[in-house]
């Protein structure tokens, strides 16, 4: 776990509207809604945070809902899937409650020997439901309707579309750790070996696909996972001397980060461990108060005038 990637740390997204985001993954999909805080550069808009009991790395999807965005398109230069792996046996289940609830689905279908079952959630995001080969011993968030044998566990892999595959495979694996799995036609399975779950990047290289639009539905960017800030920043030597752009140390309240856009277009990030989300409030509580950075807590009166009510 030292001095090195450990895989996914977290998975930024964007939505429209932050109630029906917030009921979507809490009450259909049964994640653990860890935290609720604003974006550091808009503060009249949520950034929501999703995960297990203590939004452990490797769980954790978040979003900023803009009410009124125009929808996403997919696309090239893009993370066009995000992967959650489910139990053994769990995808009637799944089908039974995407059904009920009346979520955009398709069949079970299989690639690389693990069955899957694809969906969009309200804003048009492309979600995998896994059943992994390798067992996954992660305990996940119960809810009075899904509980542990069929609950969501964490994250399983995340899709890049790219027009050209190998730029970006050279950065996952000569700096983040990965290395190439297996291959079926056009999908390139990467696997980092440091951590057993939440430590799969497919490439689907694509020469002629038009590059995706971010907005609703999209995927902003993914965060890669390393223990400390001395680990943190010992990668952005590396990325740098490769010659990409690296922004400097970011505190962000919950892990501190660092950015950059690997070559083929996608917005990669690096997220440390500490200090955890239970820095601000208990384990308990996660989720359940509205928690500002500090340069706004001075305007909270007027932020929570402005932003939707959740409830």
């Amino acid at each position: 776990m030292e001095n090195q990637i450990n895989g996914i740390h977290h998975i930024t997204a964007i939505a429209g509207k932050a109630k029906r985001n917030v009921d979507f993954y809490t009450k259909t999909l049964g994640l653990h809604l860890v935290k609720k805080t604003v974006n550091f550069d808009d503060p009249n808009t949520y950034h929501l945070y999703y995960g297990d009991k203590v939004g452990t790395p490797g769980t954790i999807l978040t979003f900023f809902p803009w009410e009124g965005i125009t929808a996403g398109r997919r696309g090239a230069r893009q993370v066009t899937e995000i992967g959650y792996s489910v139990p053994e046996n769990s995808l009637d289940f799944w089908l039974k409650r995407l059904e009920d609830h009346n979520v955009i689905y398709n069949k079970v279908s299989e690639k690389f020997g693990e069955q899957y079952l694809s969906l969009l959630d309200p804003d048009g995001l492309k979600l995998e439901l896994t059943v992994a080969k390798n067992a996954d011993n992660r305990l996940p968030w119960e809810t009075e309707e899904i509980k542990a044998e069929n609950a969501l566990k964490g994250f399983h892999n995340i899709t890049i579309t790219t027009n050209k595959m190998q730029p970006t495979a050279d950065v996952l694996t000569g700096v983040l750790g990965y290395r190439l799995l297996e291959q079926h036609v056009n999908r390139y399975r990467f696997i980092n070996d440091n951590v057993d779950n939440a430590n799969i990047v497919d490439l689907v290289e694509v020469a002629g696909e038009v590059a995706g639009h971010v907005a609703g539905g999209s995927v902003h960017h993914v965060a890669f996972r390393v223990k400390d800030e001395k680990t943190l920043m010992e990668y952005r030597d590396r990325v740098a001397k490769l010659g990409l752009h690296i922004t400097d140390k970011i505190d962000r309240n919950y892990f501190y980060s660092l950015y950059f856009r690997e070559p083929g277009g996608v917005l990669f990030e690096i997220a440390t461990d500490n200090p955890g989300f239970a820095v601000d409030e208990s384990v308990e509580e996660l989720g359940t108060h509205l928690m500002l950075p500090a340069q706004y807590e001075a305007q909270r009166s007027q932020i929570e005038q402005v932003l939707p009510s959740l409830v």
